[in-house]
């Protein structure tokens, strides 16, 4: 399977969930994002990671982590997020030390948090960004929509059926259409959740 190289885009606070964050990575070489649901904590470590003027002072765990990997001589190579199950991403961490490799199992918050530090690359699978990437343009069914019948994109919480799974009521053409939408206002959590709703109905 071919390697597909990812880069940072950013981090966007979630909209709905308190404490999450979406971070935004890039295709190198294309139009698509994939945006990873992670915690406060790790979002907190990407983001002074990012910030190379921000020195905290005391080291956070991934400082610890690239502190005691230096002293030992370990260096990280690259991290590669190499499955997506349930909506779930998980990752390896490439490894050397004496010229040996390891292969070190990680969530992928933390991989890149790493991966940040040791200025390491980052890819995915490109079956894996076929399935979860998103694009600014995603409507396949652009231009067959009736302008007489719009789309009602009001917030999913005033329907107590819809607010439990929000998104299982829409065809597969809305929610191309509320992906869109999601995207565009940089609403990367809900847009996690739509394409997930659209991957779940593609595996059937």
């Amino acid at each position: 399977m071919s390697l597909v190289k990812l880069s940072i885009k950013g981090i966007s606070y979630s909209q709905t969930q308190n404490g999450a964050y979406a971070l935004i990575l890039n295709e190198v070489d294309g139009d698509r994002k994939l945006p990873i649901v992670i915690g406060a904590f790790e979002a907190q470590s990407i983001a002074i990671a990012l910030e190379k003027e921000i020195k905290p002072p005391r080291p956070l765990t991934h400082d610890l982590f690239k502190n005691f990997a230096d002293r030992f001589d370990i260096v990280i190579k690259q991290v590669i997020i190499h499955k997506l199950v349930d909506g779930i991403f998980y990752s390896s961490i490439i490894c050397e030390r004496d010229r040996i490799e390891e292969i070190i199992d990680a969530r992928t918050s933390d991989a890149i948090a790493l991966a940040l530090r040791f200025d390491a690359p980052i890819f995915t699978y490109k079956n894996i960004l076929d399935k979860a990437g998103i694009y600014l343009q995603v409507n396949p069914f652009e231009g067959e929509r009736n302008e007489d019948d719009p789309l009602d994109l009001a917030d999913e919480q005033s329907n107590p059926v819809s607010a439990e799974m929000p998104y299982t009521n829409h065809t597969t053409e809305e929610l191309y259409e509320l992906l869109e939408v999601a995207v565009n206002s940089e609403d990367y959590e809900k847009a996690v959740k739509i394409r997930d709703e659209i991957s779940r109905r593609g595996e059937k």
